[in-house]
């Protein structure tokens, strides 16, 4: 996940690959729930790891159930059985709604009937989201809720015991978020003594969340009734939550419309395959494809996969009621800038009360891009964009809004586009933690960008300038790969010893080069997943390194990979020629200088601080001599390229040269500060 400010996506032009899709966020809280409320231990299976499961895990957990992963990444949850064995707690539910929501209705329901009081709180976004109408439905149950903040909203106090009134109808607005009604769906089995209704008042909303509720209900022993209008719904009386032992989570359908939408634009070549979701599904989202149809799409669909390709192009505008598909329904937002003509969506007034307010949000957001955009009460219409404008797109904390604009970096495909191609910012880009930790690595594991939109930042300079540490710490700032070519020849000589290969077979050698597996990760060099940095270091692995770059063979398939580096979102690279021989066309160029003095009182403290001796004029001489033998070599010599900036950073703190880098990168860049 990318834990940083802003992830800049430079012009994307194609797609194609398989994509794993993460547990559904509906799916994994409610199955967390009902397990937490059963009788017996239930093993979950493809949970989604987010933060809004996370929430709802630390729930259970402080609630006395037992949670325990497996070494086969199976969570085994043993219920409470209904009966409370923790009655007071103060728990935080961030901006969960499909957690504050159902634990809401649970926990007020036991509190009443077997004495307890519990406080339950999340971030200020979740403060501002509506639940009065399931308050006051519990309100007229019987049920002591005191709202802590402003009457209607959470925070919220749920006290206990008190008499229940059971006997007439429960009656739920369903017109705001059809979470009220699962909450209550969730919680009354907890008190079935009779059959109990549940009466909805005005239109429902969202109906296929509610029905993955009715499924998962009848999986874990409740079968409830309800009528053809989805406004009546009976819970039979004596029933009681039991595990069903086993439960598989599905991939999440919303989660699948990004990438059905990446396959409606990119994919001209071969499709986009989605595991994870299919005509198998219980959710409603997976009716997006209907719609991604609809644009233009082609689509084929098994059981528990699709696979999308672009079928018209530019994709077909849209007027389409989106009450079915509520989330998934924001993806479209983003595929109407690529239309034939103004798209509108409907009937999605619950966007207003989600996360952020979406329908605002995405207005906003658009016309960032150039877009013209037309919002109402519960509508939202989109003209298509010709002439793109770079944007840095706010994402209010919202992972949705985050995950639809990444795919405003495909702008480049449009054949009757007016101006270049323009790169997309996602502010705050690890809000996708809500429901899809590595969306971003997943994107870029399926997409293909000419190699020339893609950035790079060059760091050359001499042996212990600290340009190794401040490539590391300006790749991290920015999310971009690292390359560290002054330890490619360590590494293949240790590789081909490891592969008994000899090294003196200089066409072997070149052989296994674009075979090897390695990264760079904060100052360590992975081969094969494995840390080998203290091995590069050794005397022996050193002698290796020459012999093997001896080998112009060697050297060419060495210069190849260095340019395979070079991949999405972007790169980092450090070395004595990166600016002036392998990336010449570098938008940044930055020669590190310091004294020979200060590199020597460097490398003097890092050796003295591993407990290796050391003698500071010895290393200030070695220095020197190095710096002669790398500026006098007839191929590829020391040198700053000539439109590279030169940073002495003799005086300056690796902080200090990193955010001076930064800001000279701001300056070349299209999104100003």
């Amino acid at each position: 996940m990318y834990k940083i400010p802003f992830l800049d996506l430079p012009p994307l032009r194609g797609a194609a690959g398989t994509v794993s899709l993460p547990g559904s966020k509906s799916i994994s809280n409610r199955v967390l729930l009902l397990a937490g409320l059963s009788e017996g231990v239930t093993r979950v299976h493809d949970l989604l790891a987010s933060d809004d499961t996370k929430v709802m895990l630390a729930a259970l957990r402080e609630l006395g159930c037992q949670l325990e992963t497996g070494a086969d990444g199976v969570l085994s949850v043993t219920g409470i059985g209904g009966r409370l064995t923790t009655r007071q707690a103060k728990l935080f539910l961030g901006n969960a709604g499909t957690a504050m929501r159902p634990l809401t209705a649970a926990l007020a329901l036991l509190a009443a009937t077997q004495g307890g009081q519990f406080e339950l709180s999340g971030v200020p976004r979740m403060h501002e989201r509506p639940i009065g109408d399931l308050v006051d439905a519990l309100r007229a149950l019987g049920c002591p809720i005191d709202c802590l903040g402003q009457e209607g909203y959470p925070p919220l106090r749920l006290n206990g015991p008190a008499a229940l009134t059971l006997d007439a109808p429960v009656r739920v607005r369903g017109d705001v978020s059809s979470q009220f009604l699962t909450a209550l769906l969730l919680a009354l089995p907890l008190v079935a003594q009779r059959d109990l209704v549940i009466e909805v008042t005005g239109e429902l909303i969202s109906k296929p969340y509610v029905h993955i509720t009715l499924e998962l209900l009848a999986r874990f022993g409740v079968q409830v009734q309800r009528d053809d209008d989805w406004q009546r719904f009976v819970i039979p009386a004596g029933s009681r939550y039991r595990s069903p032992g086993e439960v598989h989570v599905e991939g999440d359908a919303s989660s699948a419309s990004y990438f059905v939408a990446l396959g409606a634009i990119a994919a001209t070549d071969a499709p986009v395959r989605i595991e994870g979701v299919g005509s198998s599904s219980v959710q409603g989202d997976v009716r997006f494809v209907e719609a991604a149809q609809a644009m233009g799409a082609q689509v084929d669909i098994g059981p528990n996969w699709l696979e999308v390709r672009r079928g018209a192009w530019p994709l077909k505008a849209l007027d389409l009621d989106c009450n079915h598909i509520p989330d998934a329904a924001m993806t479209l937002a983003v595929m109407a800038l690529y239309a034939d003509g103004p798209t509108t969506l409907r009937n999605i007034a619950s966007w207003r009360v989600k996360e952020t307010d979406r329908i605002a949000a995405m207005a906003t957001e658009l016309r960032k891009l150039g877009a013209r955009v037309e919002e109402g009460p519960d509508w939202l219409r989109v003209h298509p964009l010709k002439a793109w404008k770079p944007a840095a797109i706010h994402t209010y904390d919202d992972h949705r809004v985050a995950m639809c604009f990444s795919l405003a970096a495909f702008n480049g495909l449009q054949d009757d586009r007016q101006g270049p191609a323009v790169p997309v910012r996602i502010l705050d880009p690890q809000c996708v933690a809500k429901t899809f930790p590595d969306y971003f690595e997943t994107l870029f594991g399926v997409v293909r960008a000419d190699v020339e939109d893609i950035p790079v930042i060059t760091i050359d300079g001499p042996t212990a300038s600290g340009k190794g540490t401040l490539t590391d710490e300006v790749a991290q700032a920015l999310g971009y790969d690292v390359l560290d070519s002054g330890a490619l020849y360590r590494v293949t000589g240790l590789a081909a010893s490891r592969h008994h290969v000899d090294l003196a077979d200089g066409e072997a050698v070149a052989a296994l080069v674009p075979t090897l597996d390695l990264k760079f990760e904060s100052g360590r060099v992975l081969l094969d997943e494995e840390d080998v940095s203290a091995e590069l270091r050794q005397e022996a692995t050193g002698l290796m390194a020459s012999q093997v770059g001896a080998h112009p063979a060697v050297r060419r398939a060495l210069h190849q990979l260095q340019l395979n580096f070079r991949r999405l979102p972007g790169l980092v690279a450090d070395g004595r020629d990166m600016g002036t021989a392998i990336f010449p066309d570098a938008a940044l160029k930055v020669f590190l200088t310091a004294s020979a003095a200060t590199r020597a009182e460097r490398r003097h403290k890092q050796l003295i601080s591993k407990g290796i001796p050391a003698n500071i004029d010895s290393l200030r001489a070695d220095l020197e001599a190095r710096d002669a033998r790398d500026k006098g070599r007839s191929a590829s010599p020391l040198q700053a390229a000539a439109d590279a900036i030169e940073l002495d950073n003799s005086q300056q703190t690796i902080g200090e040269s990193r955010d001076l880098v930064l800001s000279w990168w701001q300056e070349r860049g299209p999104f100003k500060a």
